[in-house]
């Protein structure tokens, strides 16, 4: 006799057994759904893009009128992947809804990176919105749109805001400004066809076409769903008699489902849901123990990633976010599976992709066992908030189990250090820049630092501030990225607290590897900032270059030594005396940064007025006394701290 183990005696798989299981299951949920009120069915929440779309909102043409409250029909756009919404005859796209707290950001489409007709707007455009329906969420900030604006006549630093399909006509220009802005009366005494008036979110004092492009919070005002959400049913509108409805699985209701009949109708609904379910489990779970395709501890609970934990309580805290959050099967469409390799490092790859189907955009996917998700939690924490020419833009993240990702906006020309240092390669093509386009680099990554260090509502220290994480776009405009080591701290301190060195060998500050040279601080992005920039003057990386241990030649003393002798650098960008003083400049303000005091070192609204003031009026520095740190040696001062 062919003895089996008693678990199997009763074959599952026979077919009277199988074909019981789907019957019962089909009968249970066929059952419970005859009995859904059929607006219940009706107001079943639907997708639009990554958002979902329910009570107030619904969407014309695929769900009822009846689910949503009056004036809040949007349509699914299916060029850009965003629900849109029409305010007052202008259409607005839903960047995200935030049913918890009755709030949603939108942003005017002819703002939005998914214009691309490049639509311009109206001097009789409204950018108002319907004031029974909607009001502003708090910290928002107004910005003023002059239109017919001659931009020849206005000073350059206001030619800059100039926007949209408008900014190539310099006669017939739109500029914006912030409304407190002190220049509104003089720039409306040059345009003449009009004025708009919008809104942004936060009144930071960035880039102002950014600030329209990421739009502004909106709270919008409607019956409160909650109790009818929490007791099982789906909110809804009768225009007839203008009230709102809560429709539940047995009838419709005024304001939630009836406690008895409805919860015990929604209980049959989940016991036949369950029951079903546990009966196909078992089925599977049957087939593949006899399989051995994985041994029966699969059963036994797991508990959660301590590290998703952390991030996912810090993303509650944080409240809702400017970027996006996607799924990893999202990640998977934007990166075309994976197909473009942008490049890799310690804390992962970045890869190439698409999103919404026109906008380039470079994801980099975590390693997953990379830390306890410090990183992830700094690059969402710092960046998210950021609106500034000279830092990249998070535009997305995704947070799925163990998988974590940034989505980035994409920068075609990669990173900096591809451009200043020489190759001794024959094979390898040299990719030179000329000295203004250093020059500019310098300056724009200084201006970045200083929206960190004081322009933001927290003061960001970035801590890993060296040529490869300087991004550059198709105009070579320097945007700060990888804040994965960064560190925030309220806007009237400077001094953190920090457990060991943190950095990359020569870029690092003394006082990271060591507190006797002070406390770590926004000065330590000086001292960083200095050391690339004397590599950008030097065209040779400081911590690879190979010299005679007995000669102590440090790669700052070799810099200094020729500024002090007046000698040229070798650069062959220097063609003139104009570029001749723009190193220099870039040579004397770098010093200053490296300065082993950090009080010695100077803010970075100082370095940009340095950079962008006179030659004849900066000062020699002190000569650097610290030695050139070898790798080991440094690692070795790591393992010590």
């Amino acid at each position: 006799m062919n003895k089996k183990s008693p678990l199997f005696v009763l074959n599952p798989f026979s077919s009277p057994l199988i074909y019981s299981y789907i019957t019962l299951f089909y009968f249970l949920t066929r059952t419970t759904l005859c009995y859904a009120q059929p607006n219940f069915t009706a107001c079943e929440p639907k997708t639009c893009g990554n958002q979902t779309i329910r009570y107030p909102f619904y969407i014309k043409g695929t769900q009822e009128p009846f689910c949503g409250y009056p004036g809040f029909g949007i349509s699914c756009d299916n060029n850009t992947g965003f629900p849109i919404l029409n305010l007052t005859d202008a259409l607005y796209i839903i960047d995200q809804i935030f049913y918890e707290n009755q709030s949603l950001r939108v942003s005017n489409v002819v703002f939005s990176r998914s214009n691309i007709n490049k639509d311009c707007l109206s001097p009789t455009q409204i950018l108002t919105f319907p004031i029974n329906l909607f009001n502003l969420a708090q910290n928002q900030t107004q910005v003023v749109l002059f239109f017919g604006c001659d931009s020849t006549k206005l000073p350059r630093e206001l030619q800059r805001n100039t926007i949209g399909c408008f900014a190539e006509n310099k006669t017939s220009s739109v500029v914006a400004l912030y409304g407190d802005d002190k220049n509104s009366s003089f720039v409306s005494k040059n345009c003449r066809d009009g004025v708009v008036h919008a809104m942004v979110e936060n009144g930071v004092k960035g880039e102002i076409e950014e600030s329209l492009r990421n739009g502004f919070l909106l709270n919008w005002i409607a019956a409160d769903c909650r109790e009818c959400y929490d007791s099982g049913g789906r909110c809804g509108f009768n225009s007839s008699i203008y009230s709102f409805r809560c429709y539940c699985t047995d009838r419709v209701h005024a304001a939630k489902c009836d406690s008895v009949k409805s919860q015990s109708m929604h209980t049959v609904t989940i016991v036949a849901s369950v029951t079903g379910v546990a009966f196909a489990l078992l089925i599977v779970l049957v087939c593949w123990f006899r399989k051995k395709i994985f041994p029966p501890t699969f059963l036994l609970f797991r508990k959660e990633n301590p590290t998703h934990q952390i991030i996912e309580k810090f993303l509650k805290e944080r409240g809702p976010l400017p970027a996006a959050r996607y799924n990893y099967s999202d990640i998977k469409k934007i990166t075309n599976s994976f197909k473009y390799k942008l490049g890799q490092g310690g804390y992962g790859s970045v890869y190439k992709g698409k999103l919404h189907d026109e906008c380039i955009v470079a994801v980099k996917v975590l390693n997953e066992s990379k830390g306890d998700g410090e990183d992830f939690i700094n690059e969402v924490a710092s960046i998210s908030r950021t609106s500034h020419v000279n830092i990249v833009r998070l535009l997305g993240f995704c947070l799925d189990g163990s998988k974590k990702a940034l989505i980035y906006e994409f920068m075609p020309n990669g990173s900096l250090e591809k451009f200043i240092y020489q190759t001794k390669n024959p094979l390898k093509e040299e990719r030179q820049l000329d000295c203004k386009t250093l020059y500019d680099i310098a300056v724009g990554v200084a201006r970045g630092l200083e929206y960190l260090h004081r322009g933001c509502n927290t003061r960001i220290l970035h801590l890993d501030i060296k040529p490869h994480n300087i991004l550059l776009d198709d105009d070579f405009c320097p945007k700060i990225s990888d804040f994965g080591l960064a560190k925030i701290c309220p806007r009237k301190e400077s001094i953190v607290s920090i457990v060991g060195a943190r950095g990359t060998p020569g870029y690092i500050a003394p006082e990271l590897f060591s507190r006797n040279f002070g406390g770590v601080s926004h000065k330590s992005d000086v001292y960083s900032y200095g050391m690339m920039v004397l590599e950008m003057v030097g065209q040779r990386n400081n911590i690879k270059e190979e010299v005679d241990c007995s000669s102590e030649l440090y790669f700052p003393h070799w810099i200094y030594k020729r500024l002090e002798l007046n000698q040229d650098f070798g650069l062959r960008c220097i063609k003139s005396e104009t570029d001749e003083e723009m190193v220099r400049k870039m040579t004397v303000v770098s010093l200053w940064c490296i300065q082993t005091d950090p009080s010695h070192r100077p803010a970075m609204h100082k370095v940009v007025e340095m950079l962008e003031g006179s030659v004849q009026v900066l000062e020699i520095p002190p000569k650097p006394f610290l030695s050139s740190p070898s790798t080991s040696s440094i690692h070795l001062s790591f393992e010590i701290l």
